[in-house]
């Protein structure tokens, strides 16, 4: 897993009602068709996972922290720089790659992959391209993406761009999204502001986008459709886009929260993939 599947959704401007030219045809979007679902991996033989102690030490390790992670712990990632090239390879035959996949951009950025075991991701760090740290963490998300958020937030320049002439409802929402990050506290629920409903002109996108710009954090969830999730320059404030299967823009959002719950395993989840993975170690140790 040195390499995850590329992100296929570009970064478009914010769109909504009255951003795009009339049109007197009703034209309606196609809805999604098709959904990504839990496919179990395609497993090794018991005797030959097992013949690889590191990597079944590996997944072990990731299932104590599953299970500190259920009881309300925080577990450390697990490291995987000492594993050998076939046990590696055998960790990520186990794990396959799941529904969310993310990354920090930059020369010393992260790629992350989750893996079918919700809230179990392999996370590699680069510098300057090439991978340094390999690990697989447990949580909703992983905690990098967050503290790239936090930095991006109080780094990103500010905007230059003057208030376009047919500004009209930006400048309002946000004074609105402003006040929101501002009282924004842990445990708090999302503020959601949905822009497809919204009469927006082309200068209050213009000006969303300016005032607001696009971080390093970039999660995107192929689930029914696709759902591309980056961080802005207002602290705790995320754009969340969701497309159906031909990548046309259904829903434009922005989200004030720590992280939108479209890009996180839920604790359900993460007791599912502790039981899941536990039933993989049993098959292996019945070899």
């Amino acid at each position: 897993m040195s390499s995850f599947r590329p992100f296929p959704i570009p970064v478009v401007p914010l769109v909504g009602p009255g951003s795009q030219p009339d049109d007197e045809t009703p034209d309606f979007l196609p809805m999604p068709s098709d959904m990504s679902t839990y496919r179990p991996p395609v497993l090794p033989e018991p005797e030959e996972l097992a013949a690889h102690g590191g990597a079944v030490a590996a997944l072990r390790a990731a299932l104590a922290a599953l299970r500190e992670r259920g009881a309300g712990g925080d577990p450390a990632p697990v490291d995987l720089a000492h594993l050998t090239d076939a046990d590696r390879a055998l960790v990520n035959q186990v794990l396959g790659e799941g529904e969310v996949a993310a990354q920090v951009t930059g020369p010393n950025g992260v790629q992350a992959q989750e893996s079918v075991f919700a809230g179990v991701w392999r996370v590699l760090y680069l510098e300057d391209g090439h991978v340094v740290r390999d690990t697989l963490e447990v949580g909703p998300v992983p905690a990098v993406l967050l503290q790239a958020a936090q930095v991006d937030a109080a780094t990103m320049p500010s905007p230059v761009l003057a208030r376009p002439a047919d500004t009209m409802n930006a400048p309002s929402l946000m004074e609105e999204l402003v006040d929101q990050s501002r009282r924004w506290q842990p445990g708090a629920p999302p503020h959601v502001v949905n822009l497809t409903l919204l009469p927006l002109t082309p200068g209050d996108s213009l000006y969303l986008d300016s005032q607001l710009g696009a971080g390093r954090v970039l999660i995107l969830s192929r689930g029914y459709g696709n759902c591309r999730v980056v961080d802005t320059r207002l602290p705790h404030t995320w754009r969340v886009t969701y497309f159906n299967s031909q990548d046309l823009i259904i829903l434009d959002t922005l989200e004030v929260a720590a992280v939108p719950e479209v890009a996180c395993a839920a604790p359900e989840d993460l007791a599912d993939s502790a039981e899941r993975l536990a039933e993989v170690l049993a098959w292996v140790e019945r070899a």
